[in-house]
């Protein structure tokens, strides 16, 4: 694991810090492998809580620009192959049978607001801004959706996948995308109340807890969300070629508005 991500420890809990503040905690291949490989190392060490984080100022801006200009070039099998490391690395979050609590330091663009989805609890600062932008560049939230969905619920996902508009921290509040919105200052103590009360429940019972309410996917359901997952890695990656995401993507990296805006 490179020095994108950083894992700590206190006691039993672990915080996963997404390291790359000069590119706003974005994406590329390398933070999604060292993402994934930190968990599955939380998975297995009989860690008790999990707290995801970014360094800097900043959550996660989504994807690093380097790696939108890499997969526009990109073939759809090497497009397909990429989306499908993110969406393993969202599910394996998204299953750990241990709380985590996305410690939302910053404003959240994209794949930022998936991994807050999978965690269990998200707590933001009120200067945070999220947004699901994808369908301005001819795309799709489509590897983050389940998530995302489960989170805001399917009538708030109409609007905020199609208007892919800014969301304050208040109004990700109301629709169930964060839990709690506090002023800077108080987000540590926030979080530590929040660690107080998770540390009180039994390991097993969270675990079941979790299973119960849809939290984290039994062995029996994995094949099914593998299906899943290869549907929607199989959708960005038909988009990311096609003629719109071409378009998109040029027009975002070239600073352009796409030719749909124009009206051509």
């Amino acid at each position: 694991m490179s020095d994108t991500v950083k894992l700590s420890r206190q006691g039993r809990t672990a915080t996963l810090c997404l390291n790359r503040p000069e590119t706003h905690n974005a994406f590329d291949a390398r933070l999604i492998a060292d993402l994934d490989s930190a968990l599955a190392e939380i998975a297995a060490d009989g860690t008790r809580l999990l707290i995801l984080t970014g360094a800097g100022n900043t959550f996660s801006a989504g994807a690093d620009l380097n790696w939108m200009r890499a997969m526009a070039d990109a073939d759809e099998h090497t497009n397909f192959e990429d989306a499908m490391a993110l969406a393993r690395c969202l599910r394996r979050l998204n299953n750990l049978p241990i709380p985590t609590v996305a410690r939302v330091n910053g404003s959240a663009y994209g794949g930022g607001v998936g991994l807050l989805s999978c965690c269990d609890i998200a707590v933001t600062v009120d200067s945070a801004k999220f947004t699901l932008s994808e369908v301005k560049l001819g795309l799709v939230p489509a590897v983050i959706s389940p998530y995302v969905i489960a989170a805001i619920g399917s009538r708030q996902a109409r609007r905020y996948f199609l208007s892919a508009e800014i969301i304050d921290a208040a109004r990700a509040c109301q629709i169930g995308l964060v839990h709690e919105c506090v002023a800077p200052a108080q987000l540590d103590e926030c979080i530590d109340r929040i660690r107080h009360w998770l540390g009180k429940a039994a390991p097993n019972a969270s675990a079941e807890a979790k299973r119960l309410i849809g939290g984290y996917t039994p062995a029996e359901t994995e094949l099914q969300m593998e299906n899943q997952d290869k549907y929607n890695a199989g959708l960005i990656a038909r988009l990311r070629v096609g003629a719109e995401g071409q378009e998109g993507l040029g027009a975002f990296l070239e600073k352009r508005a796409p030719a749909w805006v124009r009206g051509e």
